[in-house]
């Protein structure tokens, strides 16, 4: 999960050792933060762990293809992450066809540190000037805090408005314990006046409605104190 705009963070899916190096140490130079993967599956899993700025993506990728990346990433994942394309490939019919898979931009081997800098900028602020994050990743669930939807494994959970903000403020604040008037205040805005029944209830909905699509665990109690977001 990653909400922080001041420092972007940017996900290298590259398998040559080299070229994967080269970018990162270029790309932390310019104060970005930055992952690094080395297939397409590993990619893949990043995405699913946490939220990127923008990903840069080599085609030629062992298992997982770059073009199977996009598709998953796209279709599966729903994501509309900017990705820059890398690859030797440079036919125009191979281009159009990343573009249509939801390429932003696409950069052919072998390419200039400083072109692909310069495309890395654009497309930053670009991503920043026009997207405030409003959306949330933890395990296998999504929340878009601008159309209030929450779904896991694609499925959506159609809770509530108060389950919704409950589920909301524990994504946004992962390491954090709430305590039962914790939540009911911020999620309810109104005061607690120690009703524990209410916030128990919804928080067994929640984990209802999620356990019906996925087994792991979201929501920890931590006895005596409230509830957290699960590890």
């Amino acid at each position: 999960m990653y909400n922080d705009t001041n420092h972007p963070k940017i996900l290298i899916v590259e398998d040559d050792v080299h070229i994967n190096n080269i970018i990162y140490d270029v790309l932390r130079k310019e104060k970005f933060q930055c992952m690094q993967a080395y297939s397409g599956s590993e990619g893949i899993m990043n995405v699913i762990h946490h939220e990127y700025h923008l990903i840069i993506l080599d085609l030629m990728l062992p298992g997982l293809s770059g073009e199977d990346f996009m598709h998953r990433l796209r279709i599966e994942l729903s994501s509309d992450t900017p990705v820059i394309v890398l690859s030797a490939k440079d036919k125009l019919d191979n281009k159009l066809n990343l573009f249509k898979l939801g390429a932003a931009d696409y950069v052919t081997k072998p390419f200039e540190v400083e072109e692909l800098l310069a495309r890395v900028n654009v497309h930053v602020k670009r991503t920043s000037r026009t997207d405030s994050v409003t959306r949330y990743r933890h395990k296998n669930l999504l929340l878009d805090s601008g159309t209030m939807n929450a779904s896991v494994n694609q499925a959506d959970l159609k809770l509530t408005r108060q389950e919704y903000k409950i589920l909301e403020l524990l994504l946004k604040n992962p390491t954090r314990v709430f305590t039962k008037q914790d939540l009911y205040e911020l999620a309810w805005e109104d005061i607690y006046i120690g009703e524990d029944k209410t916030i128990t209830v919804h928080i067994s909905n929640i984990r209802n409605k999620i356990k019906r699509v996925d087994e792991e665990a979201y929501i920890d109690t931590i006895w005596g104190i409230g509830f957290r977001l699960a590890p």
